[in-house]
């Protein structure tokens, strides 16, 4: 049985996963083991992004992380463990507002031009240009014109980025439907969540189908070599918030990388390439 000394342990991931697998049963408390050892993982892996950022800033990269994906699909939560832990004088997160009527008389890619990577910076794009892919054509935000345009553009306009020395990560976080009906009732019941809720999320059920269409043009035709759609299965957030850490991980080699002991290699049922994903 476990006691009130067992639980002063609980800081210590490898000690408090040493007394419940020595105290319990695994099936009486697998839900406490499973928390604790994804919280010791998800420490080790914000570790790494530390030594991640601390090589960026040092060799004066420029990294670009977007988290594209459906309402509720986890990118929010994603990103805020991704960053917990990161000095904010060389990391910063953009989640851009609707555009101003200047903005909209601009060059599409303007706003968010202003928003990349200083040398030594590491950028996290909650939602980015892809808003222009997918949800402003099925919400009707942009025309048809708008829309053609841009899906000519945007593979040019990752290529110059690309070849000018900006490191460029492209998540896009997939949930089912049923999990994001499920996620959309426990905002609305949750006051703290519920900010979160708005009438396009409801639509975003309605319109599920349009955004399945909008979605599949925009991966086949802007997954390319050098900019790749990372296909994250998020139904489960917890391993999806680790295995897209992991990938992060995995595309840089920076300095103490393989003294962690840490594993990189991903797991492919949560992380897919996109042209993978379709075979």
């Amino acid at each position: 049985m476990l006691t009130k000394e067992d639980f002063n342990h609980y800081e210590d991931k490898e000690k408090f996963l040493e007394i419940l697998n020595k105290k319990v049963a695994k099936n009486e408390l697998a839900e406490i083991i499973e928390k604790a050892e994804y919280e010791k993982e998800l420490l080790q892996l914000q570790a790494e992004l530390v030594n991640l950022q601390r090589w960026v800033a040092k060799n004066k990269r420029r990294v670009c992380v977007i988290f594209e994906g459906r309402d509720a699909a986890g990118k929010g939560g994603a990103i805020r463990r991704f960053t917990e832990h990161l000095n904010p004088r060389s990391m910063r997160v953009v989640a851009l507002t609707k555009p101003t009527e200047v903005e909209k008389g601009q060059w599409y890619f303007r706003r968010y031009i202003k928003e990349l990577p200083e040398p030594g910076e590491i950028v996290f794009f909650d939602r980015s240009w892809y808003n222009r892919a997918v949800v402003e054509p099925v919400m009707g935000f942009c025309t048809d014109t708008q829309y053609e345009k841009f899906m000519v553009q945007v593979t040019e306009f990752e290529h110059m980025l690309y070849e000018d020395g900006v490191d460029i990560v492209k998540f896009w976080f997939s949930i089912t439907k049923d999990e994001q009906a499920r996620r959309f009732e426990s905002r609305l019941k949750n006051p703290l969540k519920r900010w979160k809720f708005s009438p396009v999320d409801k639509e975003g059920q309605i319109r599920w189908d349009d955004y399945t269409f909008y979605k599949e043009q925009m991966f086949s035709k802007t997954h390319t070599t050098f900019s790749p759609w990372i296909l994250i299965i998020t139904n489960n957030k917890k391993q999806a918030r680790l295995e897209s850490m992991r990938y992060l991980l995995s595309k840089f080699d920076y300095e103490g990388k393989r003294k962690s002991g840490l594993t990189m290699l991903r797991d492919p049922n949560v992380v897919q390439r996109y042209h993978r994903a379709i075979k």
